[in-house]
């Protein structure tokens, strides 16, 4: 099975020793993606809007490893305060709005740069 890791300047670079993602075989692993923009610019604030742009990294991430939202089997989603899960999946669902995949939504004690969510995904690579 071939390894290929995965990058785009339409993600955040990596902010430690990741890649933002693994294809191997047909299967693209794509690192959490917190709310940075491509440029490096952290969204702070409102939960919304990080959600957003981790989908936004995830999404680029995904259409430069030949894969797509759709082709999306499992979602991670990691939570500093399970009080945001309306929120968070208000604007999950926009984004999967058919057929969504499987997804975990943990609560955790701390996530990187003091971010309030970041989104892990498996998917399926037509590429």
């Amino acid at each position: 099975m071939e390894r290929k890791v995965i990058s785009t300047d339409g993600a955040p670079a990596a902010i430690g020793a990741y890649s933002q993602a693994v294809k191997a075989g047909d299967l693209v692993y794509i690192s959490g993606q917190i709310p940075m923009t491509p440029a490096g610019e952290l969204i702070t604030g409102d939960v919304s809007e990080q959600t957003r742009q981790s989908l936004e990294n995830l999404k680029a991430i995904l259409e430069e490893s030949g894969s797509s939202l759709e082709d999306t089997i499992k979602v991670n989603i990691y939570a500093s305060d399970m009080d945001n899960f309306g929120a968070i999946n208000d604007v999950y669902s926009e984004y999967f709005t058919t057929e969504p995949p499987a997804r975990a939504f943990v609560e955790v004690a701390g996530l990187p740069k003091d971010v309030d969510v970041e989104i892990s995904a498996v998917a399926i690579s037509r590429k």
